[in-house]
C-alpha cells in the first residue's frame, strides 16, 4: 500500500471504533517542535521549565500563572496559544470531533496554520485507501493555500507557499525532520507523471488542473464527498458544473470568504459584476442520497457549491463551510 502525507503525523495516531482518529501523546509532542515554541538560545528560566516539564508530559495541565512567568512577551502569546488549542483536542475523543466542534462554535484565536496542519491529518485519514493521485493533489485545497494562473488557455492551480519560496519554514516540524527538500520543480499532475505524486506528496509541488470541464474540479468533487460522509455521516452526490444560470438557489454554501460573498448576493437577487465572475473557480451541484436528513423546506432541492478565488488570485478554502454550511436535519460526527 502506498503512503502519502507523512508529514501530516497519522501515523502517530490510533483510530476510534467509529473511525475517526484518537489524540496521542506523540501527536501532541508535534506542537512542541514547533519553531514558535522551541525556547531560543535567551530564554529565560521558567520558558526551559515549563518546555521540558510539557514535552516530557504533553497532558500535563498548565495553569495561567505558570505562563505569565515567562518573560518575554511574544513567548507567553505563543504559549497560550498553544495550550488552549492543545486542552481543545484533548477534550474531544477524536481529531473530527475537535474540529467540527470548532466548525460550529468559531476558531477564535486558534492560528491558521493550527486548523490547517488538522483539516491535513483528517484528510489523509478520510483518503486513506485512495488511489488517484489527482483526487489526492485536489484535497490540497482543503489546507493549503492556492496560487492561480492561467496556462496555455487552462486555469492552474500551484501551492502558493512552494511556488513563493517562502522562507523554507516548513509548515509541520516533519517535514524539516524528514529532509524534505525546501524547493522543488512544479509539474502539472497528468496521466503520464500522476505516480511520482506517492513520492513527493509532501513537497506539494505539483500543479493541478481546474479549467471547467476537466478531471480537477471532479477530484475535488469526490474529495468534498469523502469529506461530508466522514465528518457527518451523510452520503451526498456532488458534480461540477460548467455553469449557473437561470438556476434556483433553494441553499448554497460557498467554499472560501469570496464564494460565500457571491453566494449571498446571487440570493438577494442583487446584481454581480463581470469581474466578480471571472474570479469564479467552480461550480458544484450537491444531492442529498437520503433526502430524509434533509430539512423539509428544501427537501428534494439540490444544494450549490461556489469556489472562487481572491482579488489576488489566491484559493483558500474553508473545508468547516461543507459542515456547518449544509440544510441538514442532523450532525453527526466520527466516534
Amino acid at each position: 500500500m502506498k503512503d502519502f502525507w507523512i508529514s501530516s503525523g497519522h501515523h502517530l495516531l490510533d483510530r476510534s471504533d467509529g473511525g475517526g482518529l484518537r489524540i496521542s501523546d506523540e501527536f501532541l509532542k508535534l506542537y512542541m517542535a514547533r519553531p514558535e515554541v522551541l525556547p531560543p538560545a535567551d530564554a529565560c528560566d521558567a520558558e526551559r521549565k515549563l518546555y521540558a516539564a510539557v514535552l516530557g508530559n504533553p497532558r500535563l495541565p498548565v495553569q495561567s500563572a505558570d505562563i505569565e512567568v515567562i518573560a518575554d512577551a511574544d513567548a507567553r502569546e505563543n504559549w497560550k496559544l498553544l495550550m488552549a488549542f492543545r486542552d481543545h483536542l484533548l477534550r474531544h475523543e477524536t481529531l473530527e470531533a475537535a474540529f467540527i466542534d470548532l466548525a460550529h462554535h468559531g476558531f477564535g484565536s486558534v492560528p491558521p496554520l493550527f486548523v490547517n496542519q488538522l483539516v491535513h491529518v483528517i484528510l489523509r485519514n478520510v483518503l486513506d485507501d485512495t488511489r488517484d493521485p489527482q483526487i489526492l493533489r485536489a484535497a490540497e485545497l482543503f489546507f493549503r493555500a492556492q496560487r492561480v494562473t492561467l496556462h496555455d488557455g487552462a486555469l492552474i492551480v500551484a501551492d502558493e507557499e512552494t511556488i513563493g519560496g517562502i522562507n523554507g519554514t516548513p509548515v509541520t516540524p516533519l517535514v524539516s525532520m524528514l529532509g524534505i527538500p525546501a524547493t522543488a520543480a512544479i509539474d502539472i499532475i497528468n496521466s503520464d507523471n500522476a505516480d511520482t505524486y506517492w513520492a513527493r506528496s509532501d513537497q506539494f509541488d505539483m500543479a493541478l488542473d481546474l479549467t471547467a470541464g476537466r478531471g480537477g474540479l471532479a477530484a475535488l468533487a469526490k474529495v468534498m464527498e469523502r469529506w461530508i460522509a466522514h465528518l457527518l455521516g451523510i452520503e451526498v452526490k456532488i458534480a461540477a458544473l460548467t455553469e449557473l444560470r437561470d438556476t434556483k438557489l433553494a441553499w448554497y454554501a460557498g467554499l472560501d470568504a469570496e464564494a460565500t460573498k457571491l453566494g449571498d448576493r446571487l440570493w438577494k437577487g442583487e446584481g454581480v459584476d463581470e469581474a466578480m465572475m471571472e474570479r469564479v473557480i467552480g461550480i458544484f451541484r450537491l444531492d442529498f442520497c437520503d433526502q430524509s436528513v434533509v430539512v423539509e423546506k428544501v427537501r428534494g432541492e439540490p444544494v450549490y457549491l461556489l469556489l472562487m478565488m481572491a482579488s489576488d488570485k489566491t484559493i483558500r478554502m474553508k473545508p468547516q463551510n461543507l459542515v456547518t454550511g449544509l440544510p441538514v436535519r442532523h450532525l453527526e460526527s466520527v466516534g
